[in-house]
């Protein structure tokens, strides 16, 4: 079942408020989060960024989608977890997550599939913002801002 939803949120009341404009593409269900766990996963990717506000999308597809993708701009024959086409400073860009492959790497890795999909929920947007992890000193500085991140939520360091 394809849904497709549209999500403005302000993240607290206080002057620290935090704008999200999402719009969220489910390309399937089954095992996915919820679009509010969504919205605060992107939060606290945007708090560690020192972001204020984001306008972006987020699609969540299979592993045949995931594959084609991949193929198309990245040239790799193989479904992946997440994939992250950034845009500009007004609309971020938009993020593709496969779910089945998320779901398989949190089995193997003994993460929740929650876990996991926070990770690359943040992961995806830090990419966004223009964080890479291709030279050992740039993925130092991403995979701290991750773990800033998800700590914020209580989620244990991924990398351990």
């Amino acid at each position: 079942m394809k849904a497709e939803s549209r999500a403005t949120a302000t993240a607290n009341t206080t002057k620290d408020a935090i704008a999200i404009d999402l719009h969220l593409s489910l390309g399937l269900r089954r095992g996915v989060p919820s679009r509010a766990r969504f919205l605060k996963w992107i939060e606290a990717a945007l708090r560690v960024a020192k972001r204020r506000s984001a306008q972006l999308n987020i699609r969540v597809m299979d592993s045949n989608e995931a594959r084609l993708l991949n193929r198309e701009f990245r040239g790799r024959d193989y479904a992946t977890n997440v994939l992250s086409f950034p845009a500009d400073a007004s609309f971020l860009g938009d993020i593709a997550i496969c779910s089945e492959v998320v779901i398989g790497e949190a089995k193997e890795q003994g993460k929740t599939a929650h876990d996991h999909f926070a990770h690359l929920t943040i992961h995806g947007v830090l990419h966004l913002l223009g964080h890479d992890h291709e030279r050992d000193a740039d993925a130092q500085v991403m995979e701290a801002l991750e773990r800033k991140a998800l700590a914020r939520l209580g989620i244990p360091d991924p990398y351990l």
